[in-house]
């Protein structure tokens, strides 16, 4: 992954973008906010974590979210347009197909966005902001993000250790299976004893006590002040618009929802705050190929 402007920004920003997105993208149900939760999704998703790696979760994501429209086909019978009658006798409406790719698109984009989330919102970003409100919550929240990838990380390593002693069965289901429980063993050993190294490390240098001080790279700068406000604004003006019924849409029994110029305002703007990252990332990199022309 390359360098990424809203990386760099201050932890809170980034704690506020991902509150406000994660939020809008789990509770919106109208068909043309869950469409922007998506692509904007896929469009951060790409810049922060690159390509590859969103193929790589589409590859597992999109038959998941597929299973989960067809469950609610399956399950699901309201609606008051039928198209058809399964074998069961029971109907098949256009309501239930709508709601259920609605529902499956939501659950993609907010997969999406937690993945931007593990790689915006390190261990030490969340230490920094809850570091001294929570202390003990803060420390639990870092080793588990800290956890996945350390855990495979180690898992690679074992495995490959086992293989080359000889001791890693490679045929045979029942000698495969011998040897995948005994490398689970030896991760669920190391992963206690690294989390009782981690607490009594923390523990010996003072950790959560009252009036102990923390080294931190973050400083408040203009560009997150301008950017905290703008989120801010944009959040407020989105939360009022849903209060208000703005973004109403009901799928049952007939699909039906607003669709006015106060509405088409607040999709720009939920538009723009989930384009935030990418948007920043443009001014950047036209800041910079001024500079660089002016050289």
């Amino acid at each position: 992954m390359k360098h990424h402007a809203f990386l760099a920004c201050h932890p809170a920003v980034n704690l506020l973008y991902f509150v406000l997105v994660l939020t809008f993208s789990m509770f919106f149900l109208h068909p043309l906010c869950i469409a922007v939760s998506l692509c904007a999704a896929l469009r951060c998703a790409a810049q922060l974590n690159g390509g590859t790696a969103v193929r790589r979760t589409a590859r597992w994501l999109a038959p998941s979210a597929l299973l989960a429209a067809l469950v609610n086909l399956a399950f699901n019978h309201e609606g008051a347009t039928i198209l058809a009658y399964l074998p069961s006798g029971n109907p098949l409406t256009l309501e239930s197909i709508a709601y259920g790719f609605a529902a499956a698109a939501m659950l993609a984009a907010v997969v999406l966005w937690f993945s931007c989330w593990n790689t915006v919102m390190t261990s030490d970003k969340l230490m920094h902001l809850f570091g001294r409100v929570v202390p003990a919550l803060s420390l639990l929240l870092s080793m588990t993000l800290r956890f996945v990838p350390r855990f495979q990380a180690k898992l690679r390593e074992v495995t490959a250790a086992r293989r080359g002693m000889g001791l890693y069965a490679e045929k045979g289901r029942l000698q495969k299976l011998k040897s995948a429980v005994t490398v689970f063993s030896v991760m669920v050993t190391w992963s206690l004893e690294n989390a009782v190294e981690t607490a009594d490390s923390m523990k010996s240098r003072g950790y959560g006590l009252p009036g102990r001080t923390a080294f931190s790279l973050y400083r408040f700068s203009r560009r997150d002040r301008l950017l905290l406000l703008w989120l801010v604004l944009c959040g407020a003006y989105i939360a009022m618009g849903w209060a208000l019924g703005g973004v109403k849409w009901r799928y049952y029994p007939t699909a039906r929802g607003v669709l006015t110029p106060y509405f088409a305002s607040v999709l720009l703007a939920y538009f723009l705050l989930c384009l935030t990252p990418v948007l920043l990332q443009r001014k950047e990199a036209r800041t910079w190929s001024s500079i660089a022309s002016k050289t």
